[in-house]
């Protein structure tokens, strides 16, 4: 299994709406493509004092071929309505891990 995980310092003025948007469009379109098994949403407690708040996305994938899959056919269009809709108001960095156990 492979994890697709996605960290993102969200700014605290658009936090509600980006919140909102994130939990009504953006997991649900990501669901929809069909290669993602599991997800999960956290925020993280021990946060600096940075201007923002910080979630990590967690998305499971039951393969290395899904996850190919999903960059070649749905990442830039997912990613692009992000940073349309939010642009200069978050940071963000992607990790891909290997479940092991």
């Amino acid at each position: 299994m492979i994890l697709y995980s996605i960290t993102i310092n969200i700014d605290h003025q658009v936090h509600e709406e980006w919140l909102t948007w994130i939990k009504n469009e953006h997991i649900p379109d990501m669901l929809a493509t069909g290669l993602f098994v599991e997800n999960k949403v956290l925020r993280l407690l021990n946060e600096f004092d940075n201007g923002g708040i910080t979630y990590s996305f967690q998305y499971y994938l039951n393969s290395m071929e899904d996850y190919i899959r999903y960059e070649t056919e749905h990442a830039s269009r997912l990613q692009d309505e992000h940073i349309k809709k939010f642009r200069d108001r978050f940071v963000t960095f992607q990790t891909l891990l290997e479940v092991v156990e």
